[in-house]
């Protein structure tokens, strides 16, 4: 078991150089670090709570941000870059790498980058907790009720979609729930082969990698869910999959961008999804200042 903190081992992917520089940061920020972020011409900054800050170190080449892919990947950075269709390369331990650059584009597909101008080292940390005061508000009668959580960016929608998986598949809002996961983009459970490197419970099945329509579909025909639960819904075809989803009696997590109703009803998608009634309550969250909170709304 690697007994490193989160932040160590997202740093073991940088250069020596620009690692070196974190010794500069105080204990208790380095535990807080949220990204570390590398961009062509300036030092290395982190993102911390409190916003982002340059730390001492050298100025970020293309040699830094191909040695940080080749480290990451075990590869040389051509090779992984010509794997890249997502934008981001999945570490050990839940961490992931975001690519910047030029793409390279086949058949209106993206097949690679070249020319790389920045990369986002995004650190995953466990963070328990967050669904227990909400959980109260989303079960009636011992049947959780299909839940959509509301957010802006990095307000994390996604840790709190874990936590409630987490929850629901280890019964703490009652007998534990068989919950599916469709987890497109790799960030809700973070497989790292076949083993999920952010703890989603004991009854969770994850399907990585697949598209969330695709992917919900044959969760459902194979492995019999209660809970199916995906990640930021932007698509119709998301959207569409999610109310067949309903429609054969599992009930949902999904989130999205976005900062109240009137904000989704004005998206094609959302309009679609709220029309159909399938969620049967909101999750809001956003940030005063530094502070995080959460409230549960009713949806008609």
């Amino acid at each position: 078991m690697d007994k490193r903190k989160p932040w160590e081992q997202a740093a073991s992917v940088l250069p020596r150089p620009v690692r070196d520089g974190l010794q500069t940061l105080e204990a208790d920020k380095l535990d807080a670090l949220e990204e570390f972020r590398l961009r062509r011409g300036f030092p290395m900054t982190v993102l911390l709570p409190e916003g982002e800050t340059e730390i001492n170190s050298p100025p970020i080449g293309e040699d830094e941000l191909r040695q940080v892919l080749e480290n990451a990947t075990q590869s040389s950075a051509h090779t992984a870059l010509d794997k890249v269709c997502q934008g981001f390369v999945a570490l050990k331990g839940g961490h992931r790498v975001g690519l910047c650059g030029t793409v390279v584009k086949k058949d209106g597909r993206i097949v690679t980058l070249r020319e790389l101008s920045s990369l986002s080292i995004r650190v995953a940390k466990p963070v328990t907790g967050l669904a227990e005061p909400l959980l109260p508000g989303l079960m009636e009668d011992g049947q959780f009720l299909s839940t959509l959580i509301l957010a802006p960016p990095g307000a994390g929608k996604t840790t709190l979609l874990r936590e409630l998986v987490r929850s629901l598949s280890d019964g703490e809002a009652g007998l534990p729930l068989r919950v599916s996961v469709a987890d497109e983009r790799g960030e809700i459970a973070a497989l790292w082969r076949g083993t999920p490197q952010l703890y989603v419970g004991r009854h969770t099945d994850v399907l990585d990698g697949c598209a969330k329509a695709e992917g919900l579909s044959i969760l459902i025909r194979g492995m019999n869910p209660q809970v199916a639960a995906v990640d930021e819904v932007t698509q119709l075809e998301d959207a569409r999959a999610v109310i067949e989803a309903a429609g054969c009696g599992v009930s949902l997590i999904a989130t999205a961008h976005g900062v109240g109703v009137d904000d989704l009803d004005r998206r094609p998608a959302y309009r679609e999804l709220l029309a159909a009634r399938v969620f049967r309550r909101l999750v809001v969250l956003e940030f005063r200042g530094a502070v995080r909170s959460a409230r549960v709304e009713v949806l008609p």
